[in-house]
């Protein structure tokens, strides 16, 4: 080491020390601005310490920062200490690196981002006068933010100026409007600058989030759509509970016009198809179709609750929520995992219970099926992870290694709830639930903690935003997080599965992606969402009820036919969605129409081998499945949910040309309409007159008699065809309708 380098060492910590003397001396005057709350969210607003730059991973440029000032020490180190001190220099600010770069007056790769003549930098310029003090455990720490005005009502083409307030554990409050990153949530609604000035693009609701040190705020704008409707429209629509008034008061604010309801017959089914997974029968479809009254939609979802389909379906759909999957777990604990995933539904328990039941989950993998949800995930940070995703509909993985870029949770808030889960053990299993004969035991120890890797100490075990559990107590702390997690105060758990059951039935969530409940991805109506949340609460988190609100709603009921004033709505609800059946519902719908059904005789296994399984009787409908596992190229082409992590995004709903070519070509449709064992040849054994047939083929696949123009197409056909080319002809007219998008959709 130079003589020189060592006086630099030796110095220049004695040189800021003396500049906090002179700040102190100067403080009654002109107090030094604080890293923590002054200098971090200039930083922050001029992207400094943005992903992209000098808060990526390995830095940029030599120079890293924490990602938006998660890491306030390490921050003020890398700035006062890194590069024998070069990026500032107290005695002639103006040379300090951290003003050359941002100003541009040297060579800077990220551009200009703080101008000489700016507040920030004569804020920048006081700091390092001060001595650049760090961040104090004295520093007063934001406490809340609100944003104003919170509801907006306004025209495409005006312009809006939001404020930014935030509030301070000391009691001050600051205009922070200038650092706060703002963000629209739909940039068709509205467009918003980096000062807060709003302008409004074109019609629908809209919001635009207001982002400051780690805490998030949501600022509401409704921009009516242009059509003349008048108020008796809504008045007089029709309406069945609270579902419907909240829905058309929001319709009424945009100017959009509810379509009229849907024919019974396609109502019939929409509900069954959306509630058990299957189609009605021709029989079910007529008997509805002839029963009379209002009373007749309640009824009919009331008979579809109690359906053992019911429970086939929505064990189903909780089974692509907790991953129950053959690549995971062995058989018998899959079987014992299905299991109980079914007797839940099957006794209709409420979402509470069923979730405490899978958090604090314990004992044998064969006996105590739910407990293989800690044999899929198997570390603290993925329990954690798991846990926020299926039953809060919160992505806190990003907050593992810094605070989360887009949400409001910190490094530090990741491991407090991670470290819930630290005590977890299992034995008996040899560290992979695929091996052995799955003879696991769950059980929980009395002590020990996860180490949070930025501090090598561990966290106060804490639930999001809740108070922490003493380090030494030796109880299970799953129970305390059960508790937070189930409370009817808690902010996520019961809007999560709302959202999930809203859209199941709806096609489209209150909040989309559904299981993405961020504060900065706020609900196309917020006022519904609440109300449902009550209701639920109210209910005692009884899904059934909550699903019989929303089937006889006339929301629910409304076509999907799009009217000239609904035409550009895709949130609102004005009108019921479109959206191609599942894989699984289609499977099993081709085969109820076609009479013939797949075998499932395969599982995938995670090498890519598969292996020979006997879990599945001839006959088994492709919603009666364990897992995702199974061999089925059908149900994989279609998308389903693979089961590999907590997230909607595994099922895919999207179209694909493998996807038509095997309509058309493939052995799903066209085997199955050859068979003689088959729907087609037990209809044609009965030697039906060609009306018949049609009326048949129509109701069995569309719901609903066939109109003249398309018995035109076919009855002459049908009347003049000899034995076999009546036989190619009833074929011929199934593959139609079995690959119309009349019946490939729900609609």
């Amino acid at each position: 080491m130079t003589w020189s380098l060592f006086l630099w060492f030796f110095l220049c910590p004695l040189t800021l020390a003396l500049g906090n003397l002179n700040a102190a001396a100067a403080g009654e005057q002109s107090p030094a601005p604080s890293f923590r709350n002054d200098i971090l969210p200039i930083l922050s607003k001029a992207g400094c310490n943005g992903g992209g730059c000098h808060g990526a991973l390995a830095g940029k440029g030599g120079f890293r920062l924490s990602l938006f000032g998660y890491d306030p020490q390490a921050d003020h180190a890398s700035i006062t200490r890194e590069v024998l001190g070069r990026r500032i220099e107290p005695s002639d600010p103006a040379r300090s690196l951290l003003l050359l770069k941002p100003t541009t007056a040297v060579k800077h790769k990220g551009g200009k981002r703080i101008d000489v003549a700016s507040e920030d930098y004569q804020t920048l310029v006081k700091w390092i006068i001060a001595g650049a003090p760090g961040p104090s455990a004295k520093d007063a720490t934001i406490v809340g933010l609100t944003v104003a005005p919170t509801e907006s009502l306004a025209k495409p083409g005006q312009q809006l100026a939001l404020t930014v307030t935030a509030k301070f554990s000391d009691g001050s409050e600051r205009d922070v409007t200038r650092h706060t990153k703002f963000t629209s949530t739909d940039e068709t609604v509205a467009s918003v600058d980096g000062e807060g000035r709003v302008t409004v693009i074109g019609p629908g609701a809209g919001a635009i989030t207001a982002w400051y040190s780690s805490q998030i705020v949501i600022a509401r704008l409704t921009a009516p759509f242009a059509h003349e409707l008048p108020a008796a429209v809504f008045a007089e629509a029709p309406r069945a509970n609270f579902i419907d008034d909240l829905v058309l008061e929001q319709l009424q604010r945009l100017n959009l016009r509810p379509s009229p309801s849907a024919s019974d017959a396609t109502f019939v089914r929409r509900a069954f198809l959306d509630t058990i997974g299957r189609l009605p029968t021709p029989e079910e479809t007529q008997a509805f179709v002839a029963e009379q009254g209002e009373e007749k939609f309640a009824r009919l979802a009331d008979r579809l609750l109690a359906r053992d389909e019911y429970v086939d379906y929505w064990t189903y759909k909780w089974s692509d929520l907790l991953l129950v999957s053959g690549t995971k777990l062995r058989p018998e604990p899959l079987k014992a995992y299905y299991g109980w995933i079914r007797e839940q539904v099957a006794a209709n328990a409420p979402w509470d219970e069923f979730a405490r039941g899978v958090v604090t989950a314990q004992g044998s993998a064969v006996d105590d099926g739910a407990s293989n949800f800690y044999a899929i995930h198997q570390d603290p940070e993925s329990m954690a992870e798991n846990v926020s995703q299926a039953f809060l509909s919160l992505s806190i993985n990003c907050a593992k290694c810094h605070n989360h870029p887009l949400e409001k949770w910190t490094n530090d808030q990741y491991y407090q709830f991670a470290n819930l889960f630290a005590r977890v053990r299992a034995k008996g299993w040899g560290g992979d639930p695929r091996n052995g004969d799955g003879q696991r035991t769950l059980y929980v120890e009395p002590a020990g903690d996860l180490i949070q890797p930025r501090t090598g100490k561990p966290q106060p075990p804490a639930p999001l935003d809740a108070e922490p559990l003493p380090m030494d107590d030796p109880g299970d702390r799953r129970e305390v997080l059960a508790e937070w997690l189930t409370a009817p105060d808690n902010p996520y758990f019961t809007r999560a599965i709302v959202n999930r059951v809203w859209a199941n039935f709806m096609g489209v969530g209150l909040v989309e992606p559904v299981d993405d409940l961020r504060a900065s991805n706020p609900p196309s109506n917020e006022e519904l969402m609440s109300a449902l949340a009550d209701h639920l609460i109210g209910q005692r988190h009884d899904l059934k009820q909550l699903m019989r609100l929303i089937l006889t709603s006339q929301t629910y009921r409304r076509s999907s036919e799009p009217l000239p004033e609904n035409r550009d709505d895709r949130r609102h609800f004005s009108r019921f969605y479109p959206r191609r059946l599942t894989a699984e519902v289609l499977s099993d719908a081709i085969s109820d129409v076609t009479g013939v059904r797949d075998t499932y005789k395969e599982i995938q296994l995670s090498d890519g081998s598969t292996a020979k399984t006997e879990f599945y009787e001839e006959g088994t409908r492709a919603l009666e499945l364990f897992d995702s596992a199974v061999s089925s190229y059908f149900l994989s082409t279609f998308g389903r949910n693979q089961r590999e992590i907590t997230c909607e995004c595994e099922r895919s709903n999207q179209p694909s040309l493998v996807q038509v070519l095997h309509l058309s070509n493939g052995p799903t449709i066209n085997d199955k309409l050859a068979s003689d064992k088959g729907r087609v040849a037990k209809l044609l054994g009965d030697e039906p007159p060609p009306g018949e047939l049609l009326d048949r083929a129509w109701l069995l696949c569309l719901g609903r008699p066939p109109t003249d123009s398309e018995r035109g197409a076919f009855e002459p056909l049908l009347a003049t065809a000899d034995r076999q080319e009546r036989r190619h002809v009833t074929e011929d007219l199934f593959w139609s309708l079995l690959t119309s998008r009349e019946f490939l959709f729900q609609h």
